[in-house]
């Protein structure tokens, strides 16, 4: 009888500890992303640009066709008026996000993957 009740403890407390990583996981990954809606991708033979809107700001990101392998990645993104916000160095996965205030303003990205880049011209106008 204890066994069956140790057996069943245990089972109770594995499961809430998966139920309980599972958000955390996910929180985490969503940290490392863009918020805001999608409002363009740019893609081009090395990798995409990827553009978000959320009400007031604007971030992008550049994305590897063929993530894990360490290579040169730069992402900058500007809105009219302002500095660019710019991420760059040797990255498996991503560069960026990178995010600027932009509340009725024009923005423009960049985004390069290795020796090949993509703009976005200015968009959001």
């Amino acid at each position: 009888m204890r066994k069956q009740l140790a057996y069943g403890l245990a089972v109770v407390v594995a499961a809430s500890g998966l139920a309980l990583a599972g958000p955390g996981v996910q929180g985490a990954e969503a940290a490392a992303s863009c918020s805001g809606r999608k409002v363009r991708t740019v893609t081009f033979a090395t990798g995409e640009l990827r553009i978000y809107k959320s009400r007031q700001y604007v971030c992008a990101m550049a994305v590897a066709k063929r993530p894990g392998v360490r290579q040169k990645m730069s992402v900058t993104l500007q809105a009219r008026g302002s500095r660019a916000a710019k991420d760059s160095g040797t990255f498996t996965v991503r560069a960026g996000p990178v995010t600027v205030y932009a509340l009725n303003r024009c923005v423009r990205s960049v985004g390069s993957v290795g020796n090949k880049k993509a703009s976005s011209g200015w968009i959001l106008c």
